[in-house]
């Protein structure tokens, strides 16, 4: 059996877990400033007088409100000039105020009244002419408000929000710092437990009351753990898998702290690994290792998943997107969304810069045999790359031994 995998309880694991020490601390309101300045010069650039940002991760970046997007409209308007505008239903003044991290007005719709007409009467009092519109807000906010406004001219807000959030502050990173590391810690008791017969469902039971006992937001923000052949598809397939020896794990997971995400992959065997899973294994090692080497700022995107594509080349699987080989990309952003702008991918020219954070996982399909992904996440840096967490060491020892 390699260096530890299994011989423990998810009940002993759990009992020797505390809530993390020394937890990083919260965005600050001057911070929330900032970041609203920043927006403001952006909006500047495309030419826009406004730009209207829904419930999501960008409603939590720029007000500290960590809601998902609903039926009903919550959002900021941030005019070029001037502070932001709230809109928000009335039933929900004193949660909005409560999670609120910024001084501004709230505009409030009753729950029979259009709030479209009401957000286009507050762009109306701010004299904007053009909006810039969230990415993510939805189709029928976006259709809401071309029936309210006509008048006011739709523009992209990709450029305010993107320009905004891809480059982390230190807050940012400590936070994500923060929350990596527990998804290690957690994936480490997790290899703990395996034995013979367990199941995914047992697993990922574990990994989120792990998640829950470090001081997760809300345990594990999502749970992959794959057996076997399962692990050939890159998200799994359905239904529940029991371990046997000999069996490829696969276990990718993460979670939230106050919001900034974590995502992690560790691969290894139950038992006696093949000749095959440590030819594979080693490839994607070193693919992960050069792609993390070729990270420099001023380097496209798309140069890091070229890279890794070029060690799979070299080993003999596909240097494109036909298996056996790597059938997604290398890596994506991460922050307040899991993935997000800019992409390690083909077609990808974003010039890398210092504050950006990517996922790194040049995965391995064999089709219905098994994959292989190590993921890891890293930071760019002023003079190339920094990682969050370690890599996997080796196939025979996925974790590095504690004190």
């Amino acid at each position: 059996m390699s260096h530890g995998i299994g011989g423990s309880t998810a009940d002993a694991e759990l009992a020797a877990l505390k809530p993390w020490p020394n937890p990083a601390p919260a965005i600050t309101a001057a911070e929330r400033a900032e970041r609203l300045a920043k927006a403001q010069a952006l909006l500047g650039g495309i030419g826009a007088d406004a730009i209207i940002v829904g419930a999501g991760p960008s409603l939590r970046y720029f007000t500290g409100v960590g809601w998902n997007p609903t039926e009903r409209l919550v959002a900021m308007i941030l005019p070029r000039e001037g502070g932001p505008v709230m809109v928000c239903p009335r039933f929900e003044l004193g949660s909005l105020q409560a999670s609120l991290g910024i001084e501004a007005p709230i505009a409030l719709w009753e729950e029979h009244e259009n709030p479209y007409e009401l957000a286009a009467a507050e762009l109306r009092k701010l004299g904007a002419k053009s909006l810039a519109i969230d990415p993510a807000l939805p189709f029928f906010v976006f259709h809401g408000l071309r029936k309210a406004a006509p008048d006011i001219a739709p523009a992209d807000g990709a450029p305010v929000i993107d320009g905004c959030r891809m480059i982390k502050s230190p807050a940012e990173l400590a936070l994500m710092s923060q929350a990596k590391a527990m998804t290690l810690e957690v994936h480490r008791r997790a290899a703990r437990i395996l034995a013979p017969g367990i199941t995914t469902t047992a697993v990922k039971r574990f990994i989120d009351q792990a998640h829950r006992a470090l001081g997760a937001d809300d345990g594990s923000s999502f749970c992959a753990v794959q057996f076997g052949v399962a692990s050939a598809y890159p998200h799994g397939l359905p239904g529940e898998q029991k371990l046997a020896d000999g069996d490829l794990v696969l276990i990718d997971t993460g979670c939230k702290v106050q919001g900034y995400n974590s995502d992690i992959t560790r691969t290894y065997v139950f038992g006696t690994p093949s000749a095959e899973h440590r030819r594979v294994w080693d490839v994607e090692k070193k693919a992960q290792a050069a792609a993390f080497a070729a990270v420099k700022p001023g380097v496209p995107c798309e140069e890091i998943d070229a890279t890794a594509r070029r060690v799979l080349a070299e080993a003999g699987f596909s240097g494109d997107y036909e298996l056996p080989g790597l059938p997604h990309r290398t890596g994506h952003g991460i922050g307040l969304a899991i993935h997000e702008a800019p992409y390690l991918v083909r077609g990808d020219k974003t010039p890398l810069q210092p504050g950006m954070c990517f996922s790194n996982e040049p995965m391995i399909v064999i089709p219905e045999t098994f994959g292989v992904r190590l993921e890891d996440h890293f930071h760019v840096t002023e003079d190339g790359a920094a990682w969050f967490t370690e890599p996997q060491p080796s196939l025979d020892e996925p974790f590095k031994p504690t004190n």
